[in-house]
């Protein structure tokens, strides 16, 4: 198999074979969805008052007894090799405020190569630490060792946080006529993936080294969290109107804007007009031959809200400095999903069989 995501209609076989039979878990795995969440004030399956009456619908428990849930969520960084902790805190916290909740823990397994030194190792240590304590959560945890076989180090993260039961949001909570909107841009991560492990071959290539210099630094400006923006919403909008909320990671914003859509059983409509794609991105794509929509997006956050709150949020997002536009809107399945091109012409959404970094990598010899 192919280096990325396995493909959708595989995982969605995966996941399909796992048993639902435990009240306690809320939300668990399912095509597009960020996190899981879980009850435990609930009564375990099996025990007295831990019914099942209410059964299950898209993954979601019908119990409704604790006011607070916990929320799991795991995800390794496997392209980049520097800054691979500051990745690691950032990319786990991401799916966790996605779900309406506030990151707590964090726990690393770091698997290493053996030609590292206890500086390369007290430097990712440091790293962890900042970004835990830039998001106010604690590093409580994990795994270390030196893995033979390894040529880059491997780090798996996972996050826990909690959230009330009424403010859950889920990837599939999407609805038709939803305005979708985007913060920030397109790639952020891929640019600042890119530009740190393969500057050489942009410069090569013709990128300034001024460019590439900016493109670097896309990691912290404009960042690849999305705390600060999932937070804002929940803050600013009124109970109802935020339906979904999604970060694009592996197969950049087509991958994103693809699971809310199906995760919510909707089509939709974008405009291409309407997409920001940074100029040192499109230098990276253009001097690698990628395209910016199948880029790794973490740093831009996908929400799904009401029509009615779309300028509340919009104003919500502004007042915190962080940029965002109205991309377009979630439609009935029927409908499909499709991009609306700048002359009016719409087309199939487009869809990438895996994220443009791996590509790339994949194609380089020795990466």
């Amino acid at each position: 198999m192919r280096t990325g995501k396995l493909p959708p209609e595989l995982l969605a076989q995966l996941l399909g074979r796992i048993p639902r039979t435990d009240p306690r878990v809320v939300l668990g795995s399912g095509i597009g969805e960020d996190a899981a969440a879980i009850d435990f004030l609930a009564a375990p399956a099996g025990s007295a008052g831990g019914s099942m009456a209410g059964g299950v619908a898209g993954g979601v428990f019908a119990d409704e007894r604790g006011e607070r849930l916990l929320i799991a969520k795991t995800d390794p960084i496997t392209f980049a090799t520097d800054l691979i902790g500051w990745y690691a805190v950032h990319v786990n916290a991401n799916d966790v405020v996605c779900m309406g909740a506030t990151p707590r823990w964090f726990l690393a397994s770091a698997l290493l190569p053996e030609r590292w030194t206890e500086a390369d190792v007290s430097t990712l240590f440091d790293q962890l630490l900042a970004a835990c304590k830039e998001i106010g959560a604690s590093l409580v945890g994990g795994h270390t060792e030196v893995t033979a076989g390894l040529d880059r180090p491997i780090v798996a993260g996972c996050m826990l946080g909690e959230a009330a039961r009424d403010q859950l949001v889920r990837t599939g909570g999407g609805q038709p006529g939803d305005t979708l909107l985007l913060t920030q841009g397109v790639a952020i991560e891929g640019t600042a993936v890119l530009a740190r492990e393969a500057a050489e071959q942009l410069a090569r290539a013709g990128m300034a080294r001024e460019a590439i210099e900016r493109a670097q630094r896309f990691l912290f400006e404009p960042g690849i969290s999305v705390v600060a923006a999932a937070q804002a919403l929940r803050e600013a909008l009124p109970a109802g109107a935020l339906h979904s909320l999604h970060d694009p990671t592996e197969g950049g914003l087509s991958a994103g804007v693809w699971e809310v859509a199906e995760a919510s059983g909707c089509g939709g409509v974008v405009e291409s007009g309407a997409i920001r794609i940074f100029p040192e991105t499109s230098h990276v794509c253009d001097a690698l031959g990628l395209d910016p929509l199948g880029l790794l997006a973490s740093g831009a956050l996908l929400a799904a809200v009401a029509p009615r709150a779309a300028a509340t949020a919009v104003d919500a997002l502004g007042r915190k400095g962080i940029p965002v536009a109205a991309i377009g809107r979630l439609t009935p399945r029927e409908e499909g999903l499709r991009l609306r091109e700048p002359d009016g012409l719409l087309r199939d959404w487009p869809r990438f069989d895996r994220d443009e970094v791996a590509r790339h990598f994949d194609r380089v010899p020795g990466s």
